[in-house]
């Protein structure tokens, strides 16, 4: 590996953490793990002083390593701080007589949640004041805010905690008082039936947090009393409950990789049974969506990129579905957005996002056109059934977050909102392009990429490659003004669009999972390798990044390609894939057996072992590596990192630095404040700019 000579770390001696064998044996395999017993924390074991100890060490670690940078981490901070536009409205939206908004003011963390009756002009009521609540919490998140369908009352649900185990509560008002109803350990999104008196939620598991029960609560009666309305028998499905935008019906959905399966309820009757709407079958996905004559299928049925069924009202099963929108093999249908005369249908071709317009009445279909090489567009938020202009969202690596309204009918559109950027942001002082890179297999995998103009592309120039490929996730380009700290100061940044995501179809996905996941990994490598033949960076200026599966991909590509990347940064990583898939305690880990395979049966065992970063690790020189993580992580457990990075400081060799952040307050999404993250990405940057020899 080649290193920055220029680069100066202080003579400060890493944490060496204590070593306790712990023995796996399965399938005739055995694998001692010296560090299995940080997971005490999290377990409530006998070391679980320990850990935090541990963890603190490495804490101090890593701010020792990087103090000569803490000025310019502030100065980072304050500089992507002062992009933001801190005083700001978001686009109101209206739903049943009230436009609904959020606030932020200057000086604070959050927002106040708002609406105006009738008219923009109407008086403001306040309903919820997010900033005044989260006062003295060091983590505050508010979601799920759901009106009452005579506008009288308003469910929200909070964690405090940044383990995604959010409790409902019921805020009238007309009197502002909170009913003393209080849901606690739900997925945090409330849905009322049409009497204005009845509540469904999905319910946790309190130890595993999957997504186990619909539950039915009646206002002002005990919380133990609620009814069970649907409970998954399959731990490998999520399951969550919502309702029609044409307020008709409660539909509860039950979805793995593989299956689905759909639940209706007639809204007005929220105490009759749910009915199934078609029963699950292996290897099919579909969702409902209910028009005023018809439901339309969205499904993968005979369709790898989907297609659009319909049935009647009354006749929901298989034998009455019929073609609405016929199979493309090269066009995936995402998401369908209904209204009562049209159709706004959201589709993936050639890589990029697409919006189509569909004319329930005349059966016509127009497409939107953006003229940007590389963008990503998505429906906004539509809640109003009965009218004829779409919401969408528009941004890409160049373009500012926009939100415009599309006249359906007679095709106009007005650009409602475009984030601001303070200070000046001048987009044709940068260039975006959107190049292919041929890997191993001949697969030709899409990179977007952006950099300021007058970059040197001769191999000089750092860049920032990153991606994710996992669970379908299609990383989009889009537009981050913290990313002009980047790009101003030299770095190209590269997004690469590989396998295990849907960028370019079903196939994309289906190409990067299970037993297939290894494309990915290579996929991600290969574009590394691409991007040097090019001419854009070289192995001495090349910095990889990700997070959570992303991270994964992070600890894969450290061991298998460690001399092309001079950096990596791994975020809240998932490295740790043997030994987690194998305990069905750990949040999560049955729900992920479709993504990752179950490691109960030897061929997905010995194939997970074959990638899984902490079970590969080996006596070499890695790459400077920067390691983040959060003690509250309920979707990544801390230890996975703690371990991976323990491991690894024992069998390195080199000069190479690794560092771990653990934050002791947060879990897997990091802060939950406007501004508090920007901190970790200063540190992030900070990391980047010392291995570039960049201090300013």
């Amino acid at each position: 590996m080649q290193d920055n000579k220029n680069v100066q770390w202080p003579e400060v001696s890493a944490p060496i953490a204590a070593t306790y064998p712990y023995k796996r044996q399965i399938h005739g395999d055995t694998v001692v793990d010296n560090y299995y017993w940080m997971i005490d924390y999290f377990k409530k074991g006998p070391r679980s002083e320990a850990v935090i100890n541990y963890l603190n060490e490495e804490n101090a670690y890593t701010t020792a390593m990087l103090k000569d940078t803490e000025s310019f981490q502030e100065d980072l901070f304050r500089e992507m701080k002062s992009r933001i536009k801190e005083k700001d409205v978001s686009v109101p939206y209206f739903k049943n007589g009230y436009y609904y908004y959020s606030r932020t003011e200057e000086g604070y963390q959050y927002f106040k949640f708002c609406r105006r009756k009738g008219s923009l002009d109407a008086d403001e009521e306040l309903l919820l004041d997010i900033d005044n609540l989260a006062e003295g919490y060091a983590y505050y998140t508010a979601k799920g805010f759901s009106i009452s369908p005579d506008n009288r009352l308003l469910a929200f649900s909070v964690d405090t905690v940044s383990r995604r185990e959010y409790t409902i509560y019921i805020k009238n008002l007309e009197s502002g008082e909170i009913y003393p109803d209080r849901i606690a350990n739900t997925e945090g999104t409330a849905i009322w039936g049409n009497d204005n008196q009845t509540l469904f939620y999905t319910a946790k598991n309190p130890v595993t947090l999957l997504s186990e029960k619909i539950m039915r609560h009646s206002l002002g009666t005990d919380v133990s009393a609620d009814v069970c309305v649907y409970e998954e028998r399959d731990n490998t499905n999520y399951i969550a409950v919502g309702k029609s935008k044409n307020g008709k019906y409660i539909i509860i959905s039950s979805e793995s990789t593989l299956s689905s399966e759909i639940w209706l309820l007639d809204a007005d009757l929220p105490n009759d049974d749910f009915k199934v709407f078609q029963p699950r079958r292996n290897d099919v996905l579909y969702t409902v969506v209910p028009l005023e004559d018809r439901f339309l299928i969205l499904t993968n049925d005979e369709a790898i990129n989907f297609r659009v069924m319909q049935c009647p009202l009354d006749k929901t099963g298989l034998e009455h579905w019929t073609t609405f929108l016929a199979h493309r093999p090269d066009v995936l249908v995402s998401d369908i957005e209904e209204f009562k005369s049209f159709l706004a249908i959201a589709e993936r071709k050639d890589g990029l996002t697409q919006l189509a317009i569909y004319n329930l009445g005349s059966q016509e279909q127009h497409y939107l056109d953006f003229g940007e090489v590389a963008y990503t567009v998505y429906p906004g938020i539509n809640v109003e059934y009965n009218t004829e202009s779409l919401r969408y969202g528009y941004t890409s690596l160049v373009t500012p977050s926009s939100v415009y309204e599309y006249n359906m009918r007679d095709r106009s559109k007005v650009l409602l909102k475009q984030q601001e950027v303070l200070g000046g942001y001048d987009r044709t002082a940068y260039k975006t392009e959107r190049i292919y890179a041929s890997v191993r297999d001949g697969v030709k995998v899409p990179i977007s990429l952006v950099y300021k103009k007058g970059a040197k592309l001769d191999g000089t120039a750092p860049l920032l490659q990153y991606a994710y490929g996992s669970y379908g996730a299609s990383m989009d380009p889009s537009f981050s003004s913290n990313r002009l700290s980047l790009l101003d100061r030299g770095f190209i940044y590269a997004l690469a669009h590989i396998r295990g995501g849907e960028e370019m179809g079903r196939q994309w996905y289906e190409d990067g999972k299970m037993m297939h996941k290894m494309n990915t990994f290579n996929d991600f490598v290969d574009c590394g390798r691409h991007l040097i033949e090019q001419g854009y960076t070289s192995p001495a200026h090349l910095y990889a990044q990700g997070g959570s599966a992303g991270g994964l991909l992070m600890g894969v590509v450290a061991n298998i390609a460690a001399a092309q990347y001079h950096g990596i940064i791994a975020q809240v990583p998932f490295v740790d894939v043997v030994n987690t898939m194998l305990d069905e305690t750990i949040p999560l880990t049955t729900n992920e057996y479709d993504e990752w395979g179950n490691p109960n049966v030897s061929d997905a065992y010995f194939y997970m072992k074959s990638y899984s970063p902490y079970e590969n690790i080996e006596p070499k020189e890695y790459p400077n590596m920067l390691v983040t993580t959060g003690l509250h992580d309920s979707q990544v457990q801390y230890f996975e990192p703690a371990k991976w990075v323990a491991k690894l400081r024992t069998a390195k060799t080199g000069k190479s630095v690794l560092l771990l952040k653990t934050d002791m307050d947060y879990g897997h999404g990091g802060a939950s404040g406007r501004f508090d993250y920007l901190k970790e990405i200063a540190l992030e940057y900070a990391f980047l700019f010392k291995l570039e020899g960049i201090d300013h």
